[in-house]
């Protein structure tokens, strides 16, 4: 990897300040999915285990008014992060000033200090969001080294990113390291074929992507609600699925020039309404204007699961249907059950439904990678230079 590791930088009694992606659902109070906190935890061990100062810091969702703090603290993540390593953590409630210098100047090798809520510093003008530079340069004072470990805001230019890696010799954290290597290098140098499955609801979240892939992938599996605006673009009756009809001739473009790269679903899984308990019709062709597309078919699993045979790299992003709603879930476990049964193939998800559908579905251990960065893994895949990876130290 042409930049510069955590290994790579001396960590002995250094103030190592560590960006980690900490933005955890919480409800109230009570963190509800810890993934993100154990994604983080080797690079904080091994920075304690050089004898460093671990200091983190995170946003954790929207923060722009004073009310928007409420339910936003980092206060339950330090408690968390400490039951995990099983060692304590303090827990500083400010982004600056003179609590947070004292308590980090207390530090002693082999010690974790969690600093608040980085958003915090959106109230009073996007501070953080838009990388204020007095900002970046003040948290950058506070350390020695500067680990950036949060892949899932790397595709934007922040404060607590791009703007202390300005101020200070920097490093990827071993997850940001694993993110490059996998989503990187399945799009610059993967082993073929290569397989790419994208769903979700709307083509405009993944034209990018589809573009990027045309030119590097041997096959793109179609599936999930945006087949529809595919479906329109030739010359189908879709009845009352989704669709983006301003991105129909867009749609049009892709399907000439992918030609056979590109390949749709044959059949669909369809209902009247959106309703787990409606009754289903599996249709090939066009849907009657009284039924919706809510999931891929059985046809479809069997042609895709016969596409991603031999695959030596897959990547999925985005959901095959409505797998929220078991009735409409078939196809997604369908496809999440055809990748992990592959072998030795280099399997991926870029991160959001598609991730979480693969660990709900007890399938995480069985891929290559997850990622942890939904946006930052779609710009990526889109063959886009994301801020937070550029702003690292080259090697």
């Amino acid at each position: 990897m042409a930049k510069k590791t955590v290994e790579d930088l001396d960590l002995k009694g250094k103030k190592v300040l560590v960006r980690v992606d900490f933005n955890v659902p919480l409800k109230d109070g009570e963190i509800t999915n810890d993934n993100r906190i154990v994604a983080a935890l080797p690079t904080i061990q091994y920075i304690l285990n050089e004898g460093g100062k671990a200091i983190l810091f995170s946003h954790l969702g929207r923060v722009k008014t004073e009310e928007d703090k409420a339910g936003k603290s980092l206060a339950p993540v330090a408690k968390r992060l400490s039951e995990l390593l099983n060692k304590p953590v303090t827990f500083v409630p400010e982004t600056r000033g003179a609590e947070l210098e004292k308590a980090i100047d207390e530090m002693d090798p082999g010690e974790i200090l969690v600093f608040e809520n980085t958003r915090f510093e959106d109230i009073d003008g996007k501070k953080e969001s838009k990388n204020d530079p007095e900002l970046g340069k003040y948290w950058a004072s506070l350390g020695d080294v500067f680990v950036n470990d949060a892949f899932g805001t790397a595709h934007r230019a922040h404060a607590s990113n791009v703007g202390v890696a300005s101020n200070l010799p920097s490093a990827a954290g071993y997850l940001m390291e694993k993110e490059i290597k996998f989503i990187g290098g399945a799009v610059d140098e993967p082993k073929r074929p290569f397989v790419a499955i994208l769903g979700g609801a709307k083509v405009s979240d993944k034209i990018g992507v589809i573009e990027n892939l045309i030119e590097k992938a041997d096959k793109i599996l179609i599936g999930g609600g945006m087949t529809y605006t595919f479906s329109v673009a030739q010359g189908r009756e879709i009845g009352k699925s989704i669709v983006e009809m301003d991105k129909v001739d867009l749609a049009k473009t892709i399907l000439e020039k992918a030609g056979d790269k590109l390949i749709l679903p044959v059949d669909t899984v369809c209902a009247p309404d959106f309703d787990n308990d409606a009754p289903t019709t599996i249709l090939s062709g066009d849907i009657p204007d009284d039924l919706e597309g809510l999931d891929i078919g059985p046809k479809t699993l069997d042609l895709f699961t016969k596409e991603l045979q031999g695959a030596k790299t897959v990547v999925w992003n985005g959901p095959m249907g409505v797998f929220e709603l078991p009735t409409f879930a078939k196809g997604t476990i369908g496809v999440c059950e055809a990748i992990a049964n592959l072998d030795d193939a280099t399997t991926i998800i870029g991160g959001g439904d598609s991730a979480a559908a693969a660990i709900q579905l007890g399938f995480a251990d069985k891929f290559t990678h997850i990622s942890t960065g939904g946006g930052a893994s779609l710009e990526y895949l889109e063959g886009k230079k994301l801020p937070g990876v550029e702003s690292i130290s080259d090697k």
